[in-house]
């Protein structure tokens, strides 16, 4: 099981905090750091300094860390633009050497929109979207050098566009991920080198990922996505530590764990971790709420990285 350190940094986070637990993951033996793609905090609080954009933030990132695979999850469709979204991740895979991961979804949290003047169509011209847009990125990606790109389609047109510039990865790795059982396993089937079911009770999971490899053989596609799933992460030596750090991100011990979080002792953890693998995901995106804990990130990579 690979695990990736997954942040949301909306809830209150900056640059400096971000680098210091990508930092951590890196030298940890982490196999990702992902951040979430939002503009506005998600409950109580201030959420001070306020939010980061998620691709400047990865820009960032990507010339102070080495090696480890960073991206989102997921960035939203109602965000940007796709031509421009397409040079800009393009750019952040090359100045990180080849290590950009590129989730996309349709977006969800209309406060967020309201809040930053972005407009929230309804969830069918979502869908519709992120589709045109899946088709256009990967389109512009795949596109030969010295040839042009072109779509025409009901929200989006792309005429004559030299198609540059390239990622270094070729294909660069598209994630698609949520709980939809039609439209989104088509779309992970079409597109995307990895499918995420985010947390989600574990025995919930395997079916959604049966949908995807029914989805893939429908598209005559020979192997389906690879499957990962995300969950909160909270970890402790004991249960006062598991229950200290439960009280700093305001969740209680037995709601996470029924809820498919990652909670308990590292014995405990190695354990659940395990209970994901047998329901088919091969990486888990480890939720760190809490991001001035880095002894929790240390303690992960130490006592429950080498056992899973």
């Amino acid at each position: 099981m690979r695990l990736v350190i997954f942040t949301e940094p909306q809830q209150g986070a900056s640059h400096d905090d971000l680098l210091r637990v990508a930092k951590a993951a890196e030298d940890g033996g982490f196999d990702g750091f992902f951040r979430s793609d939002h503009y506005l905090r998600m409950g109580d609080g201030a959420g001070l300094p306020g939010p980061s954009d998620a691709w400047i933030t990865l820009a960032a990132l990507a010339v102070q860390t080495s090696r480890i695979r960073l991206g989102t999850l997921v960035s939203s469709a109602t965000f940007r633009l796709p031509g421009p979204l397409a040079v800009a991740v393009a750019q952040v895979d090359a100045m990180s050497g080849g290590r950009i991961e590129f989730g996309l979804g349709g977006g969800w949290f209309d406060a967020e929109h309201k809040a930053y003047g972005i407009p929230f169509p309804a969830v069918g011209e979502r869908f519709d979207r992120l589709e045109e847009q899946l088709e256009i990125i990967t389109g512009l990606w795949k596109t030969p050098e010295g040839s042009t790109f072109d779509f025409d389609g009901k929200f989006y047109r792309v005429s004559d566009s030299p198609a540059l510039p390239k990622p270094v990865q070729s294909p660069l790795p598209v994630i698609i991920g949520g709980h939809g059982k039609k439209r989104t396993p088509d779309l992970a089937a079409r597109f995307a080198a990895e499918f995420n079911v985010p947390f989600s009770k574990i025995e919930d999971i395997p079916a959604q990922y049966e949908r995807v490899r029914a989805a893939s053989a429908a598209a005559g596609r020979a192997e389906p996505p690879t499957f990962s799933a995300a969950a909160v992460l909270c970890v402790g030596r004991d249960d006062a530590e598991v229950r200290r750090r439960a009280a700093a991100i305001g969740r209680e011990v037995e709601e996470m764990r029924e809820n498919g979080g990652i909670v308990g002792t590292p014995a405990e953890a190695v354990e659940t971790i395990k209970r994901y693998a047998e329901a088919g995901a091969s990486r888990l995106f480890l939720q760190a709420l809490d991001l001035s804990d880095i002894d929790h990130i240390d303690l992960v990579a130490s006592d429950v990285l080498p056992h899973v």
